[in-house]
């Protein structure tokens, strides 16, 4: 069955919204966009690179560092078409299909993202409440098994979404919420029946997300219990320091993630621009600062990035 337009001519396109407020052409806009795109693959890219080329990041952490730059990538890149054809080009229609693809891809890797920040929490875990255990638990093996979970749970999840938005009529408006494709903004245009998409949408939610964070959540509270049971102050303050860097991607995640949802089901009498922002927020935030946080944090890529840089400056 395929979507119905509500003219029953011609295919089914959505128009896309940029900035509330902003005009299409600004390209004062478009320029910091592109820049912020620019970053996204070039801490993301080189994060991938060092991990790959420096032996002494081959460990379980930098492991999961790496599929969490390659969801970020995955990320980013699902929306990057449409943001730059509606700033660049003025470019505001997409076609059904296009759309339905676009919000797989979107959903599909934020899902992937949610699952590794669980996986890295699992690698604090046993880091440090069973440290001497460290390198038996987390072999290699299970770390290619806990990637094939990550991106199979992802694929599988979000792909009755994308099927069951297919089977539905469209009518009246079609102009969405935001410069790309949304589960919860493409059934606001929906003229049939949407219990069955709105009850299977937060199903894969609750299941993704949902799940998640409740791990998370409890694998910190072992972490802290265990942290606090730690003698020496120096050593507790070490033990922690390990931790900033997942926490503060997991924050980085996460807020905007509920703030997006709470504006979707209770901020309707919001103004456009709040849900906008939000949405932005989400999708672009943490691909850009995940890497920058890292390379601050982390304290063997923060030296292998000065011995880059030590290494090109006396070659210049």
């Amino acid at each position: 069955m395929s979507p119905s337009n509500g003219t029953g001519s011609g295919p089914l396109t959505f128009i896309l919204t940029s900035i509330p407020g902003l005009p299409m052409s600004s390209s004062w806009m478009a320029l910091p966009l592109c820049c912020l795109y620019l970053l996204m693959l070039l801490g993301n890219c080189t994060l991938l690179w060092m991990i790959k080329t420096d032996h002494g990041l081959h460990t379980p952490m930098y492991y999961f560092l790496s599929i969490l730059a390659m969801a970020d990538l995955g990320l980013s890149l699902s929306t990057l078409p449409t943001m730059l054809a509606i700033f660049w080009f003025e470019s505001t229609s997409l076609r059904f299909e296009a759309c339905v693809v676009q919000m797989y891809f979107i959903h599909c890797f934020s899902a992937i993202e949610s699952g590794v920040l669980v996986a890295m929490a699992f690698d604090r875990f046993i880091a440090i409440c069973y440290p001497l255990r460290y390198a038996s638990v987390l072999t290699g093996s299970l770390i290619t098994k806990a990637a094939g979970v990550i991106f199979t749970r992802g694929i599988i999840v979000v792909l009755p979404v994308a099927i069951l938005m297919k089977k539905m009529p469209f009518c009246g408006s079609r102009v969405l919420s935001h410069s790309f494709c949304l589960h919860q903004d493409m059934l606001r245009l929906v003229c049939g029946d949407v219990r069955v998409n709105s009850l299977y949408g937060l199903t894969a939610v609750i299941l993704t997300k949902g799940l998640d964070s409740l791990t998370i959540l409890l694998s910190y509270m072992m972490i802290i219990r265990a942290v606090l049971n730690i003698v020496t102050p120096e050593t507790r303050a070490k033990a922690f320091s390990t931790c900033i860097a997942h926490l503060s991607a997991v924050l980085i995640f996460y807020i905007p993630l509920i703030g997006l949802s709470i504006t979707h089901r209770f901020g309707k009498h919001l103004p456009p621009l709040t849900h906008t922002l939000l949405a932005d927020a989400y999708l672009l935030v943490p691909p850009v600062l995940n890497p920058l946080v890292y390379s601050w944090k982390t304290k063997q890529i923060r030296r292998r990035i000065l011995i880059l840089l030590c290494r090109r400056g006396t070659q210049v």
